[in-house]
């Protein structure tokens, strides 16, 4: 009588599954932003990050951008942030951009504020 969810991935209402099809960048190389590049990749995730910061901020900026890659699901992707002083909040939106933007979503399929948070 009941379906059987087995080996299935249950996903939220509304969201869409992100899969990267193609190369994509978001954000600038001014002060106090991150220049993000996503492009697919064989599998798991090759993470490269530049920032004059990097010693003293280098592992809150890589555990950021592999979060917000979990929360989208990406798990397959070679990810370069070139970074120029951005906040986790300006990260986060950099990476979202730049897999929404590599995943070929429009801007009326993106889950702003449901699937990533």
């Amino acid at each position: 009588m009941g379906t059987s969810t087995k080996g299935k991935k249950r996903r939220k209402k509304g969201c869409v599954e992100m899969k990267l099809t193609k190369p994509a960048v978001a954000g600038t190389l001014e002060s106090s932003d991150a220049q993000v590049t996503v492009e697919p990749g064989p599998e798991g995730i090759e993470l490269s990050i530049q920032s004059s910061v990097l010693n003293q901020y280098g592992k809150q900026i890589r555990a950021t951008v592999l979060e917000t890659l979990e929360r989208l699901e990406i798990t397959a992707a070679k990810v370069a942030v070139v970074d120029k002083g951005a906040l986790d909040c300006t990260l986060k939106a950099r990476v979202e951009c730049a897999v929404f933007r590599g995943c070929g979503q429009s801007d009326s399929n993106i889950p702003w504020g449901g699937a990533v948070k």
